[in-house]
């Protein structure tokens, strides 16, 4: 199995999952275009059953779910008491709004982009700037094209690369479909975060601890997409136990699972206890890691007297 590192960075942040889809639109010869393989048609796929909770009191109904951040196209989730909850829902909240969007490319401008005169590779050790070669020629990626780019945010176009030549895609992920829903419905639909937010808990990232980051997308290269398929088909399941056993796998560094967990989790039962005074129903979808394993937005709930009920 894939170190922490890589399911942090994958799983748990939509602007991480999904990030390196934005440069490549916007400036299509500093990086390259995935080419996506020539695969035969699929065979019709099974309805998902992903797990689903819910708080509530007399006046306040709250759904708490999961997202998968990117997804193959044709999977069908929406259905059974999640669809319900969401058509009885009159506002959707997730991590942030338009992740793609002309605010996310300003703020990926401003983070992810080295100060004058340094280049990624200047900035690492002798051996490791030898692997990193070797595997952008193995993809092959022309080195150069990462060059003014932050070690993070090489490590995030690294780690979505063999997702998307896998065939997923984040156009097809969860909170497209939930967004599509609300979109038809007129409902609205607000964030926990900002692209800007979310981009600057990667950038604050000690130095060592990006290049831990980009070293171990560089180790575990060739398992990321098999695994990531391994923890849809737990979601698609409703396999919460798996998942929280995956979130609590072993870690290279605690500091990450502070910074892009633990941390957001208490911000976001924080937020969900605050909403508690206001009635209504309101559906709010995050990265499936963070409603799973330990110091899970459930547990944190728990801690301040607030239990979750499962309802599918």
């Amino acid at each position: 199995m894939t170190n922490r590192w890589v399911r942090a960075g994958l799983v748990l942040a939509p602007l991480a999952i999904g990030l390196e889809c934005t440069p490549l639109r916007a400036d299509p010869q500093r990086l390259p275009t995935p080419v996506a393989p020539i695969m035969a048609p699929a065979p019709p796929l099974a309805s998902l059953h992903p797990a689903l909770w819910v708080v509530k009191d007399h006046d306040t109904t709250i759904y708490l779910f999961g997202t998968f951040h990117l997804l193959k196209p044709g999977l069908t989730f929406l259905t059974g008491p999640l669809a319900k909850a969401l058509d009885q829902s009159g506002e959707l909240v997730t991590e942030v709004v338009d992740p793609a969007g002309s605010e996310t490319q300003k703020a990926l401008l401003s983070r992810a982009t080295l100060p004058q005169g340094q280049t990624l590779r200047a900035l690492m050790p002798e051996k490791q700037r030898a692997e990193y070669e070797a595997l952008l020629a193995k993809i092959p990626l022309n080195p150069a094209l990462l060059d003014r780019y932050k070690p993070w945010y090489a490590a995030v176009v690294l780690s979505s690369l063999p997702l998307i030549k896998a065939g997923l895609d984040p156009k097809s992920g969860a909170e497209v479909a939930l967004s599509a829903n609300v979109d038809a419905r007129h409902v609205p639909h607000s964030a926990l975060e900002t692209a800007d937010y979310q981009l600057g808990l990667f950038d604050s990232l000690p130095a060592d601890l990006q290049m831990g980051f980009l070293a171990s997308v560089m180790r575990d290269y060739d398992k990321i997409a098999p695994e990531i398929d391994g923890l849809i088909d737990a979601w698609g399941h409703g396999d919460a136990e798996s998942l929280a056993k995956a979130m609590n796998a072993e870690m290279d560094d605690p500091r990450l699972e502070q910074v892009l967990l633990i941390q957001r989790n208490k911000n976001w039962a924080a937020w969900v206890r605050e909403r508690m005074l206001k009635p209504g129903t309101v559906f709010v979808a995050v990265g499936a890691g963070h409603l799973a394993g330990k110091g899970s937005v459930q547990e944190q709930l728990a801690a301040a007297g607030i239990s979750t009920q499962r309802v599918q």
